[in-house]
């Protein structure tokens, strides 16, 4: 999702984040990312009401849902190009989402990014949900099997290559996001977009 179907601004969210904490964004950054506590959201090892009351804690502010949920809104712009060729695809092929991040994303995915649901549907899975994360093999084939889909008919696109190297190790065909136009290419190299 982020930073492919989306353009996904950290230093905007952690700003936000820290003018509501009366705080700065190395701060807030310190304490919810470098320290790993982020981390262990996106891997489920915290559920969501831990991960939220443990992200005000580590940034000394209650933060309520709807706060963390705006922080998060305002760091996401969607890749209208990306969205495109997702349309597209979904003509003639099943698609889904697999993001690391909490289970919170996807309880209010339709906030956060109000164009996925009409293209994905139910398919929006986050990484929590599985309580592990990419690039940890069993992330992908937790996902599968939740998709009742073999690894060896999916193309997984990440803009993280070492995400790229854990879908390949589970098995999937792999893309490593670049630019539109590298994807496209990808795309019609495994037959599955048609010029127009």
């Amino acid at each position: 999702m982020d930073n492919v179907l989306c353009n996904y601004d950290r230093g905007l969210r952690v700003a936000c984040l820290a003018k509501l904490a009366g705080s700065t964004s190395e701060l807030v950054h310190e304490a919810i990312w470098d320290s790993g506590f982020e981390s262990l959201g996106d891997s489920g090892a915290l559920d969501a009401a831990d991960y939220l009351r443990g992200f005000g804690e580590r940034m000394g502010y209650p933060l309520s849902l709807d706060e963390w949920v705006e922080a998060r809104r305002r760091s996401m712009q969607a890749d209208r190009a990306m969205l495109e060729i997702a349309r597209r695809l979904r003509e003639t092929v099943d698609i889904a989402v697999l993001t690391n991040n909490t289970t919170l994303v996807a309880d209010h995915i339709d906030t956060l990014l109000p164009d996925l649901r009409p293209l994905f549907g139910s398919r929006i899975y986050t990484s929590a949900q599985f309580k592990t994360a990419k690039p940890d093999p069993r992330c992908y084939r937790l996902c599968l099997t939740e998709l009742n889909v073999m690894p060896g008919t999916v193309l997984f696109v990440d803009d993280l290559p070492a995400n790229v190297a854990g879908a390949r190790e589970a098995g999937l065909f792999a893309h490593h996001h670049t630019s539109v136009q590298a994807f496209r290419q990808a795309l019609s190299a495994h037959g599955l977009l048609q010029d127009e």
